[in-house]
């Protein structure tokens, strides 16, 4: 595929190729920067394939049959442009139907935990990138305010910079109902009931009750300060103030969820639309208002308290314990109870201690995809220095991690560990110089990035620490390499085909020396002194007799559209035979099932021979594998015996097709068979450029 002049619709196929077809996804789903599959078959996924895509800064396993394809900020776009291709057609379901099935699909040891913090992070996630518009928002308001420019620090403010404030607190203190409408679409039920459980303690009368001749006023020993009381109905109703609050929320649309699915039962389904609501409302703003509301409230108090007795006893084990831990909490999605705390310590403390240890990570993060970046310009490796460069964007100007995290530092095991050193490093720095301070803190909640360095106090603390770590990172990176000998050889090998791709020269070092001769170059000697295009040409041949099907006569729509390469089948004339290799080459994939095999030949050219449409829901029934994965294989040699009688019985088509996964790579794949074919005859003939000097 051109990286230049592929479009999107074409980078949204092949990434639908990459991972097997519309046929090989059970469900799939996005995050803020994430492609989530779960695959029916996780060994057909192409990871080299996925990764050659310019779409694409990586493709991670998950464990079983989940994968996870990295895109960034502009995710969303390449999911609407997947759902949006002619073979996705009868998959086209909502996002939500799709998380939901790959949520009731899950199975764990635990699967309430799994449950729990799937529901804390779909509760946040789709208002991330508001809170990123929020926080940059903030980050400029504090350098103008660093530089003396404006006092956002005054007790009255001009109009203009009042307004601005508006700009930003609108996320923040409208937060809570945020959360409450993601939080009921993560529970399916209409979302707008749980948002107007909490627009209800915002509303002008709500708020009204704290400046009531009937109000009292009560010392809260958890916080310190002093709170409103009201007796409503002839019950006492605690009065805070939510904006900003997230645990309230939470909280409430879990038990919203529960009342609303119970009238959902006892009322006739006609009504539902009147009553349900009506009556959800009508249980759940008092509910809300007398006990949810001060609990949520106060549990989130009472946990941040606890964290801030910890940061002012000890300090030191705090500031080295939150960049060490959030390495391992983010990939997990175990980091959002944090991102709810530090929202709580802000609306309840008035400030934040977790953000300033939490930079230390973010910036060793961001200094190890420095060095990756370093490297890979250094080595003139093309994939590499746009994952790495797109990646280090996305995190100093953004604070976003995923990206560098998924993108990079999980593919590779060797940057883990020296990232670590600079996680440690900056906690340190903060744990030896914040101290007498009590710790790095910031009054706002924003993405530890470059713009958002004059949030933080002791300012000159934050930047020294997240400075050392980043430092650390890149260095120790830079001077080890972060890959092994053989992932290091194969970047060197595709630094050396991009350069010859673009015409470049061959390296000086790289060209043998050779004596000069005594007379002028003649026209031949200057023909032969440049490189020659020549092309090398494999023959593909029938794994099998039968009758030829041509690739749009094919029954699967991924194989038909051509999603993945050139593809010729073949209707078995028996009810038993032995599939055997088209080309001679290297085993790459055998699928789990035994029905599908992946072979690279000598020349590059990547071939899948898949038994069957749909043959992946028979479990590895009728199928006897021959071959291992990585095992060397010759034309002719047997892959798998196959009782095709049993397949054709179990109603599913036997059609055995071959594909040249590849095929945008080449410069031709020409089909070259029809009628019918023996084992050994030629179906197809694969054409490669090549460059000799």
């Amino acid at each position: 595929m051109s990286t230049t002049k592929a479009s999107l619709q074409d980078q949204a196929a092949d990434i639908l190729a990459g991972v097997g077809g519309p046929g090989n996804i059970a469900s799939m789903t996005h995050c803020a920067t994430r492609l989530r599959f779960e695959l029916n078959d996780a060994s057909l996924a192409d990871k080299e394939r996925l990764e050659a895509n310019p779409k694409v800064m990586g493709a991670v396993p998950q464990g079983g049959n989940h994968y996870q394809v990295i895109v960034g900020g502009d995710v969303a776009t390449v999911y609407n442009a997947i759902n949006k291709l002619p073979e996705m057609a009868d998959r086209s379901v909502s996002n939500e139907e799709l998380k939901k099935q790959q949520r009731d699909k899950t199975k764990g040891k635990m699967p309430w935990l799994d449950a729990f913090f799937e529901y804390l992070s779909d509760s946040f996630r789709p208002i991330l990138g508001v809170l990123l518009g929020a926080s940059l928002i903030i980050a400029f308001t504090a350098v103008l305010d660093a530089f003396n420019i404006v006092d956002f620090r005054a007790d009255v403010k001009s109009p203009g910079w009042q307004f601005v404030d508006a700009m930003w607190r609108s996320v923040f203190y409208f937060l809570p109902v945020a959360v409450a409408y993601n939080a009921g679409k993560k529970l399916d039920i209409d979302p707008w009931v749980p948002a107007s459980i909490m627009l209800a303690l915002f509303t002008p009368e709500f708020l009204g009750l704290a400046t009531h001749p009937d109000v009292r006023v009560i010392d809260n020993s958890v916080l310190g300060t002093q709170t409103n009381i009201i007796d409503v109905f002839g019950l006492p109703m605690v009065l805070n103030d939510y904006g900003g609050n997230v645990f309230v929320p939470l909280i409430m649309a879990a038990i919203t969820a529960l009342v609303y699915k119970g009238f959902q039962k006892l009322i006739p389904s006609s009504v539902h639309m009147v009553f349900v609501p009506f009556l959800t409302l009508l249980v759940m703003i008092p509910l809300t208002a007398f006990l949810i509301g001060p609990f949520g409230y106060l549990l989130g108090a009472w946990i941040g308290s606890g964290l801030a007795w910890m940061n002012d006893n000890a300090p030191f084990i705090f500031a080295l314990l939150i960049p060490m831990l959030y390495p391992f909490l983010v990939p997990l999605g175990l980091h959002w109870p944090l991102n709810a705390l530090m929202l709580v310590n802000i609306n309840t403390l008035g400030y934040d201690f977790i953000q300033g240890p939490m930079g230390a990570w973010n910036f060793a993060c961001f200094g190890a995809t420095a060095a990756v970046l370093a490297i890979s310009v250094r080595d003139h490796d093309p994939l590499m220095r746009q994952t790495s460069g797109s990646a280090l964007a996305a995190g100093l100007l953004g604070g976003i991690s995923e990206p560098s995290l998924y993108g990079i530092h999980l593919r590779y095991k060797k940057i883990y560990p020296r990232m670590l050193v600079g996680c440690f490093a900056g906690g340190l720095t903060i744990a030896i110089l914040g101290t007498p301070f009590g710790g790095v803190k910031t009054d706002a909640f924003v993405f530890t990035s470059i713009p958002t360095i004059f949030v933080f106090d002791p300012m000159w603390v934050y930047i020294v620490a997240i400075t050392v770590a980043f430092v650390t990172s890149f260095l120790i990176i830079f001077i080890t390499d972060y890959r092994t000998p053989e992932e290091k050889a194969e970047a060197l090998a595709r630094a050396a085909a991009a350069r010859e791709e673009e015409g470049a020269p061959v390296a000086a070092e790289s060209v043998e020396p050779v004596a000069a001769a005594p007379a002028a170059p003649t026209a031949t000697a200057a023909a032969t002194a440049t490189a020659v295009a020549t092309a090398t040409k494999t023959e593909v041949l029938a794994p099998i007799a039968g009758e030829v099907v041509a690739m749009e006569a094919l029954a699967d729509a991924a194989f038909a559209s051509g999603a993945l390469g050139q593809a010729v089948g073949v209707k078995p004339a028996n009810a038993t035979a032995t599939v055997v290799a088209p080309a001679s080459g290297k085993v790459i994939s055998v699928a789990k099932t035994n029905h599908a095999y992946g072979i690279k030949t000598d020349g590059g050219v990547e071939l899948l021979v898949h038994i069957g449409i749909d043959t992946v829901k028979l479990g590895g029934e009728g199928f006897t594998p021959l071959v291992e994965k990585k095992q060397m294989v010759q034309a002719g040699e047997p892959l798998a015996e196959v009782d095709f009688a049993s397949i054709d019985a179990a109603g599913v088509d036997t059609t055995v097709i071959t594909s040249v996964v590849n095929s945008k790579k080449l410069a031709s794949v020409t089909d070259v068979a029809q009628g019918s074919v023996g084992p050994g005859d030629p179906i197809m003939e694969a054409t490669k450029e090549q460059k000799d000097d």
